[in-house]
């Protein structure tokens, strides 16, 4: 939140300069993000009153005007502005001024005549677009009839001082406004605070006179309703004073009527709408819920669809606002408006959080009304804006007001033990202190010899019990100074879990293997499973659907990390990185049933994805090196029927049975979809599966006394044959005597028949308790052959 210092001073002495107080503030609990600076570096730029305005005879967008700037003689000054008429005071920027920009103004030559300055708008003063009004956005200033002319700007507009960007935490609505933040200051500072006076002088006639009733049909949604009438309703541009007040506190002016709303909600914290009148049917407004089904345009003038779980503020036909959130546009005030209702309510802030969610509507007022605030707030803000309707002009304040709901308060009572704040805060804290620092507040606070009886404000709405006292006690006492003491109690050693330790180390593995993780979001399209291939019946097609999501891309949670790999691999691809070798491990989210109702399975995954300078067997070997780190022997098995892999290099992982995962190359329907010109390879890894397979208590064996003989084999089989069966007959043949079996070629080409594969195999021999003869030798390695024949059809390549 925005909060200009020179809107505090109104409630409040500040005795310290701007970073000190912000300092002082952030100490006290109200933390201040940054001091933003609105001394804006112009000069020589004053107020001048256009005398006259000419069509430049050589230009036609250009004119040629006049202007008296209090000084011997007007100006020319030639502009194509199109906002501007005789008789209207506007900033003008002469010879040699300068502004936030840096543009220094020089005498120019237009078409032939000379211009000797510049009128200035907004937003070459400086202004950001989103503040700057609408009637002067694409134009000049136009200041008020009664500036001084030849003034400096700088002073008309005010153009110093500084605003504080105050973070509000959810528990402190009070602090939701200037008024509180000022309230704040004054017991940072120890000075007195203000409370801005209201008074209306003049009411005309009676409020029953225009208005029939104001109800109330659910207490639980709307605890107070009050309606106040002004009529003779000037619609025009706010008072120079309001819309720069607005202005630095971040709101863009709208009109006065609207200014008056937005400026008592910025400095009470109590939103207010206003209702033209005569467009109310019946004159009768209702707190109800809406209806299934029910209709509203709002303001912004789209459509709404409400439901029974969302309160609306109606009159006796149809639904004119959603409470607390925005207002209907067929109410909402216009040029022709003549008598208004002006509405403050208390709503349950709960239901506003919720209304505003389900329909994606977020406002100023919704941001305040959906956190408990007081409903005495409610009569206080409508009288203020009376107040300033009346200040300005705007219009005549009727007599009386309507109301339903609560209106009497009575101050709660919470007690505070003395003993035990200073031993919850670790400083002894004199009780006249304490009381000190209450009453500062305003919460008026007594001590009977034994406690600290305190009368909670009705704007303190999230003081409930003795622990938030101590709080209040401790911030202003300082916690700053209160003395640092160890910690006291019984200590306890803290470990990761076995699934986290195995995350790390499969981390640190592929880290050590060149490899550079990633982090995705959980949320992805429903879209990407098409984009992978996906089957229609396929169990990944099963996801939580979020409910209010951000967009579309981000509205299920992943049942595969696969879409996310892909996309960061064509986001890298894409912006000239022409190889990379990346892992995540993540969490995918099953649901246990549809619709969901119970919090879904969350499984961890460990994914890799390879592109450019690296192949289907670089894959392979880093997947097999990182399984036997952990001590895990694994087996592969061709896989054809996942349509994400290309079938002829798509391999399934088994250890013990149990299939871990699957790897390979990326079908080209999938390269197609992510818009990928070269070979992509994955691999998807259950990490619970790898834990329960993971063995490393390692055996360690002497070094070997005997030497070894290897021998070569090469088979010629047909192609669907897996070279790790093979390898595990040949390892059976004689598993004392066999050492290792290890595949080091496969060829497919020249001398091989279609359908056929050459592999070759290097097989260790080995007696741990003498040296082989090559007899021996010879007859397992005649043995390993016959069973080849035999089991898989094998044939020695000659």
């Amino acid at each position: 939140m925005l909060v200009p210092i020179k809107w505090i001073k109104k409630y409040v002495d500040i005795n310290v300069d701007d970073k000190t107080l912000a300092d002082k503030l952030t100490l006290t609990g109200s933390h201040v993000d940054a001091v933003i600076d609105y001394n804006k570096d112009v000069t020589n730029v004053v107020t001048g009153k256009i005398l006259e305005i000419k069509q430049h005879p050589n230009a036609d967008k250009l004119v040629i005007t006049q202007i008296d700037i209090n000084e011997n003689e007007p100006i020319q000054i030639i502009t194509g502005a199109r906002n501007i008429k005789e008789g209207d005071i506007v900033p003008v920027s002469l010879e040699g001024a300068v502004l936030p920009n840096g543009l220094k103004i020089k005498k120019s030559n237009f078409r032939g005549l000379p211009s000797y300055g510049m009128m200035v708008s907004y937003e070459e003063l400086g202004f950001d677009d989103k503040v700057i009004p609408k009637e002067a956005r694409d134009g000049i200033i136009i200041l008020p009839q009664d500036t001084p002319l030849g003034r400096d700007i700088k002073e008309v507009l005010e153009l110093t001082g500084s605003a504080l960007e105050v973070e509000v935490t959810f528990n402190r609505p009070d602090c939701l406004n200037i008024v509180g933040m000022a309230r704040e200051t004054a017991a940072t500072l120890g000075t007195e605070f203000k409370f801005p006076q209201i008074e209306i002088k003049n009411e005309e006639g009676n409020i029953k006179d225009y208005l029939n009733a104001v109800e109330i049909e659910d207490e639980d949604l709307c605890s107070r309703f009050y309606v106040r009438v002004i009529k003779d309703i000037k619609i025009g541009p706010s008072p120079l004073w309001m819309q720069r007040t607005l202005m630095d506190a971040g709101m863009r002016p709208i009109n006065n009527v609207v200014d008056v709303t937005n400026y008592v909600m910025l400095e009470l914290g109590q939103p207010l709408h206003a209702y033209d009148l005569d467009k109310l049917e019946g004159k009768k407004l209702i707190a109800r819920r809406a209806k299934k089904d029910e209709k509203i345009t709002t303001i912004d003038q789209n459509e709404r669809s409400l439901d029974e779980n969302m309160l609306v503020i109606a009159d006796a036909v149809k639904p004119a606002c959603i409470a607390g959130v925005m207002g209907g546009y067929y109410s909402e005030i216009s040029e022709d408006t003549k008598i208004m209702a002006l509405e403050t309510a208390n709503f349950n802030p709960k239901s506003v959080r919720e209304t505003s969610k389900k329909l994606g509507l977020r406002s100023e007022a919704s941001a305040r009304n959906e956190k408990a605030m007081s409903y005495v707030m409610c009569e206080i803000a409508s009288n203020r804006a009376c107040q300033l309707i009346e200040m300005i002009g705007a219009g005549t304040v009727v007599g009386g007001y309507i109301q339903a709901g609560k209106s009497e308060y009575e101050a709660p009572v919470v007690t505070l033990r003395p003993h035990r704040a200073s031993s919850l805060l670790g400083a002894e804290i004199p009780v006249a202190e304490m009381l000190n620092s209450l009453n500062t507040l305003e919460i008026e606070s007594v001590y009977d010899g034994e406690k600290i009886r305190s009368k909670i404000p009705y704007f303190r709405t999230d003081i409930e019990q003795e622990a938030d006292l101590i709080e209040e006690v401790g911030r202003l006492y300082g916690f700053e100074n209160i003395e640092s003491k160890p910690l006291r109690g019984s200590t306890r050693v803290g470990r990761k879990s076995e699934m986290r330790m195995l995350e790390d180390e499969i981390k640190s593995i592929l880290w050590a293997m060149g490899l550079y993780e990633i982090t995705t979001y959980s949320f992805i399209s429903p879209k990407a499973y098409d984009s992978i291939c996906t089957p229609k019946d396929s169990p990944l097609r099963n996801y939580v659907k979020i409910l209010n999501p951000l967009g579309e891309d981000f509205s299920s949670m992943r049942t595969t990390l696969i879409p996310n790999m892909l996309e960061v691999i064509q986001r890298n691809s894409n912006r000239g990185v022409g190889s990379a070798k990346l892992y995540e491990v993540g969490s995918i989210f099953t649901p246990k049933d549809q619709p969901v109702k119970e919090e879904p399975i969350e499984k961890l995954k460990l994914t890799i994805g390879m592109y450019g300078n690296y192949d289907y067997f670089d894959l392979k070997g880093i997947i097999e090196s990182m399984l036997l780190r952990l001590g895990i022997e694994v087996s592969l098995e061709a896989l054809t029927d996942n349509p994400t892999f290309h079938p002829g290099r798509t391999a399934a992982l088994y250890a013990d049975n149990v299939m871990l995962g699957v790897f390979g190359e990326a079908s080209p329907e999938v390269m197609d979809n992510y818009d990928l010109d070269h070979r992509v390879y994955l691999a998807e890894i259950d990490v619970a599966g790898i834990l329960n397979c993971k063995n490393t208590d390692w055996k360690y064996e002497a070094l070997p006394k005997y030497p070894s003989i290897v021998r070569d084999i090469a088979v010629k089989v047909k192609d669907e044959v897996p070279v790790g069966h093979m390898a595990e007959a040949i390892q059976k043949v004689n598993p004392y005597l066999i050492e290792s079996v290890t595949l080091f070629d496969v060829y497919k080409g020249e001398h091989i028949e279609e359908g056929y594969k050459s592999t070759a195999f290097s097989v260790t021999y080995r007696n741990k308790e003498r040296t082989l003869k090559e007899k021996e030798v010879e007859k397992i390695h005649q043995k390993v052959l016959e069973v080849l024949e035999k089991k898989f059809g094998a044939s020695l390549r000659e």
